[in-house]
């Protein structure tokens, strides 16, 4: 018998109903598709019988990569690997419809890499993926909320997201302490042009590091000290991280990669 293994945050999800509202959030048709952390197959199954063009799993735990090859035999190609150090750009040579209920744990930082990483190709055409409830509502906040952070504008920059709904404990085996929501993702056709990815990963990474203090600190040390792109953009720099809103902080990273140029 296999069990989840806390330290892998493995928590499978086994309610039927939310298996057919994620499975039918797109015509799965002649698709190829991954999915992040299969568990035991319950989701895979349901994409299975959406009749894809080839379905790629990726799963880390060792005894559940091999009953998923036992189970499914070659409809499935079963990839034992950690997510976190597969090069997704290298998995298939036509864009992949990507399903993952992604370990709590590492979640926002294999979403981060992906969003990061986009700028070599864009290797998706649409994620559905859940998370941590607490972790969703940052994706999606709006700025002057507690919630807004560094994980809202990196995702926003790049990614147009909807919520599709909130799933219960009572959904998994074992049950977690927390609830979860599903997000949809797809990548923009028009995005902020930037040079490099990392330079707003970085300008966000310093702005929020004291999320509850005036930004005048963390802009004057990207800034040396200049005051004139805060004129130039209109930032109160006696503001707090939260609130600024997207368009301020790529602006911001905009001026930053112009003044290193």
């Amino acid at each position: 018998m296999i069990r989840a293994k806390k330290s892998l945050g493995q928590n499978f999800l086994i309610d039927q109903n939310i298996i057919d509202k994620i499975v039918n959030i797109l015509d799965l048709k002649n698709r190829n598709i991954l999915e992040i952390g299969p568990g035991t197959g319950n989701l895979t199954e349901g994409i299975l019988r959406k009749s894809p063009k080839k379905v790629l799993v990726i799963e880390k735990d060792y005894n559940l990569a091999n009953l998923l090859k036992e189970k499914f035999e070659d409809k499935i190609k079963v990839i034992n690997k950690d997510i976190l150090r597969v090069d997704e750009n290298s998995l298939s040579d036509q864009t992949l419809t990507v399903f993952g209920n992604l370990p709590y744990n590492i979640s926002t930082e294999i979403l981060c890499k992906w969003i990061l990483n986009l700028e070599q190709k864009i290797w998706f055409d649409s994620l559905i993926l859940m998370f941590q409830k607490e972790v969703a509502e940052r994706i999606i906040s709006n700025f002057d909320n507690k919630s807004y952070g560094r994980l809202t504008i990196l995702a926003n920059w790049r990614l147009d997201i909807e919520k599709i709904c909130d799933v219960s404990p009572l959904s998994f085996q074992p049950k977690p302490k927390i609830k979860s929501t599903v997000l949809f993702f797809k990548p923009k056709k028009k995005f902020f042009l930037l040079k490099n990815s990392k330079n707003l990963e970085k300008i966000t990474r310093i702005f929020f590091m004291h999320r509850r203090k005036m930004i005048k600190k963390p802009y004057f040390q990207l800034f040396n000290g200049d005051e004139s792109v805060a004129l130039k953009i209109g930032i109160d720099l006696n503001s707090r991280p939260q609130n600024l809103d997207f368009d301020t902080y790529l602006k911001l990273t905009k001026e930053f990669e112009n003044l290193r140029s």
